[in-house]
């Protein structure tokens, strides 16, 4: 089945062939006068009235048919469908046919009826004539060509038969083939310029298609011919040169449309000659792709496809905003995005570019500072205006690239300098002061002053054999070093830091799978009342014997498991080990734990401590837990609502070296405590000191007047035992003068001794150790 478009072009052809047939009414005229001059003529020769009437009807006929004409003038033929088209076919086919009829009528007549030589041969002669016309005035209809050929031809036919003359006959069978030869080729011709006409249409539609492709590209696009002159340019080309689309580019070479677009202030001036370059060089063959820049925010990129000797294709397209994206990717992936400082990877590269280009025996240095107390910054003011430190820091490091050195930020508040070039050590110390000092000061955030110092780590190394990861390696642990003497200073790598951190690493192995496989040692010193005749319990402290180093001070393994964030498991360790150990003690003997910062910030502590007194079937009331001061500060708030748990589960709380901080008096207003713990430090001298003593007595005072029991840590001498007593200070006594930190079958002995044969113990060891004993 036809395509509607094929069916309405089809009926489009059918209404121009037979507005064809209402055209050209002066061969219309012409063959009106020739018909009826005929009849009359022959009228006038055999005198014969049929051919007066012929004559008469020939003009009436072609008088009705130009007026059909002019009606059809009239017609809007846009409006016309095809049944109308039809219709008006069929009107003119009628005309023809009454005036063939009556042509060749006029054949028959002469051959059979008046058989006069004259009119036989004019007759026959013009109505041949008339039907051939039919190939070049009345092809466009099928059926007039049909309906001409029938009036006119079967009437002279029938004529020569009649005649019954067999040379007449001959003639008969003769005029058949000129007939239809005459059928034919009207036909062919209505035919082949069907066949044109549709070709065109085609054309003219592919054209019109290639049109509307070509200037709705998002391309841009120029054909140059074998000379390099324009033949072809789109739309989207002459947007892209601001050229106007009535200017005319044909024929004109690729330079002119540069030009323009230079004058239109699309191209910058300076850029016109190495535009033309590009250009030049994609015509010629010589590229057949070009990233072409205009100015300074444009960018063209242009490719070539050759035509052979026909020229040349350019197309092209605005990439400006793919290469800014680049640019901004490339960016991204090379500097900082907080402080635009270049990153770890791009460092890296340029770090490893300027010792590519350095001679062999040049020095470098590479320093690694950090921000003093950055996280208190973070905490009191929020991570956004943490940032702004950060990005105001950057800016003064910046300055300092300016003089040859590489900054890098690795993230949070670390940031790298690299130093080219070092003549010596005084030069090294020099360049590093300066830097220190530039960065030393006071910054101004958000309305906000603040100090700001850092510490450094630098290593300095000859350029030849170094690595840059060893180099910054070693410079973390010049500023471990630095931060580990008080901070608000810079260190030079030394080997024996080196050695330090192995040690230091070693360890931190070791105690990891010491608290994994829980063979950490518990020990446990016992609290006396004053009196020193009865034990109430004793606090439970971890011991690390190490495989190689024998054994570790709590001072340096506590410390040393905070750092690693397993302070925690220790500390679930030494409730496990010491749940189960008071559940065997005579009577009811306290045990007391410490609780880490770390554990007061997880409120799963109390499920664990409530899951290891459930294993070790041992009442809450016996265990108490010991918080220091500075394990309240990070969180109180969270700090507060996990022990008030704890009390309400049966547990005693005791807040342990109290005295030594700055806010304690507020604690203990604040926290659910049962006891104070007072610290050391205020027995230490109280022989000696009068103000110890009154010190002493106002804390305990104050203790008590809140309700608190008074345990006094660290009593070592009958003196200071005495005066504690004398005075009334103390609840319960820990301290050397009863009990070292024994093992735990010693710790049973001891109170099941004591049990037995209630005495006042005397001394039973003293210590030469100074460190307050950990977890």
């Amino acid at each position: 089945m036809p395509s509607a478009e094929n069916t309405s072009f089809a009926d489009e052809v059918r209404l121009s062939f037979v507005a064809s047939l209402y055209q050209q009414r002066g061969t219309l005229f012409a063959g009106m006068i020739a018909h009826v001059v005929t009849a009359m003529a022959v009228y006038m020769r055999i005198d014969d009235p049929f051919y007066l009437y012929a004559a008469l009807t020939l003009f009436v006929v072609w008088l009705v048919r130009n007026l059909d004409m002019m009606a059809f003038d009239r017609l809007q033929k846009s409006d016309l469908k095809l049944a109308d088209t039809l219709h008006w076919e069929k009107r003119y086919v009628t005309g023809s046919f009454i005036t063939c009829s009556i042509l060749g009528t006029m054949c028959g007549h002469a051959l059979v009826v008046a058989q006069d030589p004259f009119a036989e041969l004019v007759t026959v002669s013009v109505t041949l004539a008339s039907m051939i016309s039919v190939v070049g005035r009345n092809f466009g209809s099928r059926l007039n060509v049909d309906m001409i050929i029938l009036a006119a031809c079967l009437p002279i036919t029938v004529g020569l038969m009649i005649a019954r003359d067999p040379y007449m006959s001959l003639m008969a069978v003769l005029l058949l083939p000129l007939f239809l030869t005459t059928r034919s080729m009207a036909n062919g011709v209505r035919d082949f310029l069907f066949n044109s006409v549709t070709a065109e249409r085609k054309t003219a539609e592919i054209a019109e298609k290639f049109d509307t492709a070509l200037n709705n590209m998002s391309h841009g696009l120029f054909m140059l011919d074998g000379d390099g002159r324009i033949e072809v340019a789109n739309r989207k080309a002459r947007e892209f040169f601001s050229i106007d689309k009535n200017t005319d580019l044909t024929g004109r070479a690729l330079k002119a449309a540069l030009r323009l677009g230079t004058r239109n202030g699309v191209i910058a001036k300076e850029n016109f000659g190495q535009i033309n370059q590009h250009l030049d060089s994609l015509v010629s063959g010589r590229d057949d792709r070009a990233l072409v820049r205009f100015d300074k925010s444009s960018w063209l990129e242009f490719s070539a496809r050759y035509r052979g000797e026909k020229g040349v294709v350019l197309i092209f397209e605005d990439v400006s905003e793919r290469i800014q994206a680049e640019k901004r990717i490339l960016h991204m992936a090379r500097f900082d995005n907080l402080t635009s400082l270049p990153n770890r990877s791009w460092f890296a590269e340029v770090v490893s570019l300027k010792m590519a280009n350095a001679k062999p025996n040049q020095q470098m240095a590479l320093a690694v500072l950090d921000i003093d107390d950055f996280k208190h910054v973070n905490d009191s003011m929020g991570h956004v205006n943490g940032d702004k430190l950060l990005n105001a820091i950057a800016n003064r490091l910046q300055s300092l690239s300016r003089q040859k050195y590489v900054v890098s930020r690795f993230g949070g508040d670390e940031f790298v300098l690299f130093i080219p070039d070092v003549k010596d050590i005084e030069d090294l110390k020099a360049t590093m002061d300066y830097v220190i000092d530039t960065l030393r000061g006071t910054y101004i955030i958000d309305g906000h002053k603040l100090f700001i110092s850092l510490s450094g780590g630098v290593v300095m190394s000859p350029v030849a054999g170094v690595q840059i990861e060893d180099m910054h390696i070693q410079a973390d642990l010049a500023l471990y070093e630095a931060k580990r003497r008080d901070k608000n200073r810079w260190t030079l790598f030394e080997e024996s830091m080196d050695k330090r951190y192995t040690e230091r690493q070693g360890m931190k192995a070791a105690l990891r799978e010491a608290i994994r496989t829980q063979s950490m040692d518990l020990f446990y010193q016992p609290m006396f009342n004053p009196q020193g005749t009865r034990i109430v319990g004793a606090e439970a402290l971890s011991r690390w014997i190490h495989p190689e180093l024998g054994p570790v001070s709590p001072a340096v393994y506590i410390p040393l498991a905070e750092e690693m964030g397993i302070i925690s498991e220790l500390t679930r360790c030494v409730i496990g080990r010491a749940v189960q150990d008071a559940a065997n003690w005579p009577g009811n003997l306290q045990v007391s734990v410490n609780l880490s910062a770390h554990d007061l910030n997880d409120r799963s502590i109390v499920s664990v401590i409530a899951d290891a007194l459930d294993r070790a079937n041992l009442a809450p009331g016996r265990l108490q837990l010991e918080i220091t001061e500075s394990g309240l500060i990070n969180d109180l708030k969270t700090a507060r609502e996990i022990l008030t748990e704890l009390r309400s589960m049966g547990m005693s709380i005791a807040i342990d070296d109290f005295g030594t901080g700055y806010s304690s008096l507020s604690y203990l207003d604040m926290l659910p405590l049962n006891k104070v713990k007072i610290d050391r430090s205020f027995v230490r001298d109280l022989t000696k000191d009068p103000k110890k003593l009154k010190l002493l007595r106002g804390v305990v005072n104050l203790a008590r007047e809140l309700g608190l029991e008074v345990v006094v840590e660290g009593v070592e001498t009958e003196d200071q035992l005495v005066m504690i007593s004398d005075n009334n200070c103390a609840d319960i006594i820990q301290g050397y003068i009863f009990g070292i930190p024994m093992p735990h079958g010693s710790f049973i002995e001891l109170a099941n001794k004591l049990s037995s044969n209630p005495r006042k113990l005397t001394v039973v060891g003293q210590s030469s150790h100074t460190h307050r004993p950990g977890n």
